[in-house]
């Protein structure tokens, strides 16, 4: 027989309300509280920044693509300028940054230790081409033999970055000061640079002694010859002005011309700064900046570092093992540039410990 509830005053309906309300408040009580809180925690939604050489835009886009997948998180902000500018967001304008990448190693103990950072991976290389297209003028007649010829005509154009912001820029006077000696022309600095240009060399020495600085004024002083000579901020930008026929040529990273399909003159090991072998001989050629700072000669080579006052130091760490571990080398290998095998790290004993099996200590 059925047995049904009945209800028999306000009295009853009220109690029978508050006791569905206590039911309620019991069965929530026994949803644990703990688990929601981890949850919250493991997802909390990371803005990681990255501020990084121009010419590792397009690896670094790759490396964000795949970081992202595994760290639903996390939002890669990428900020590319000039080495030098770069690491100087961090060291006078103040910048907060995760991580730190130049395209000049060296730039990152010189200008950022040891108060902004105190540890450098070296994990990639790359060497200066002369990027053109079949529309530069005389573009089927340049070679590696004869590219100093060719800009020396009076209706080709061509460009490099500023020295000032950019390693591609101080790299690229050095490729042409280095010219003279492999090709023993004394003059094709002065005839390419300085007769375009407010940038200067002073030689010293004789024969197989003999160096040269290269002096770069401030950069409202540069004052390039614009019929011939375009100077850009970020080595990026020169691209294109390549495009729109803007200019015939321009010095630029051997990953960079491959990346964005440009032909180019590959420019003999001695002047193109891409063979460690020949530091030497690269040491020939330096550079004074604008703020005093001079540049050797050196093959090139590109760095990473985590700031010291990183605001997400475990994601920073997981995004340069990203870089360097294999599959960041492979993305760097698909684009162009050839990885360090494995990375070199200075100052070991500041590397953070999860990157410690994939680097090796060195200078």
């Amino acid at each position: 027989m059925e047995q049904k509830i009945k209800l028999t005053g306000t009295a009853d309906l009220t109690v029978l309300i508050a006791g569905i309300v206590l039911l309620s408040v019991l069965l929530s009580g026994c949803v644990e509280e703990k688990p929601k809180e981890n949850i919250t925690q493991t997802n909390e939604y990371v803005q990681l920044k990255i501020f990084h050489a121009g010419s590792l835009t397009e690896p670094l886009s790759d490396v964000e693509k795949e970081f992202e997948k595994e760290h639903k998180n996390v939002d890669v902000q990428r900020e590319a300028a000039g080495s030098v500018q770069t690491i100087k967001k961090v060291t006078e304008l103040h910048k907060d940054a995760d991580v730190v990448t130049s395209a000049d190693a060296f730039l990152i103990p010189q200008m950022m230790y040891p108060n902004y950072s105190d540890f450098t991976i070296k994990f990639a290389a790359n060497d200066i081409v002369i990027a053109y297209t079949n529309k530069s003028n005389h573009w089927n007649k340049i070679n590696k033999d004869n590219w100093y010829e060719i800009l020396r005509k009076d209706d080709v154009k061509f460009g490099f970055s500023n020295p000032n912001n950019d390693p591609c820029g101080y790299r690229s006077v050095m490729v042409v000061q280095l010219a003279e000696f492999k090709y023993n022309d004394g003059k094709i600095f002065d005839d390419l640079v300085e007769k375009n240009t407010n940038i200067k060399a002073k030689c010293e020495g004789e024969n197989l002694n003999l160096t040269c600085i290269i002096i770069v004024p401030n950069s409202a002083k540069i004052n390039p010859d614009t019929n011939k000579v375009m100077v850009r901020s970020l080595e990026m930008e020169l691209i294109s002005g390549l495009q729109r026929r803007e200019i015939d040529y321009f010095f630029i990273y051997r990953s960079v011309a491959i990346q964005n399909k440009f032909n180019f003159v590959e420019l003999p090991p001695e002047i193109n700064l891409g063979d460690d072998a020949k530091n030497e001989i690269y040491k020939k050629a330096s550079v004074k900046l604008e703020d005093g700072n001079v540049q050797h000669g050196n093959a090139i080579v590109y760095g990473i570092t985590i700031p010291k006052n990183a605001q997400h130091k475990k994601e920073a760490i997981e995004f340069v093992k990203s870089v360097i571990d294999e599959n960041g080398q492979k993305v760097f290998r698909d684009m162009g540039q050839l990885p360090i095998t494995p990375a070199i790290a200075d100052n070991i004993s500041n590397v953070p410990d999860e990157l410690k099996n994939l680097v090796v200590e060195g200078k």
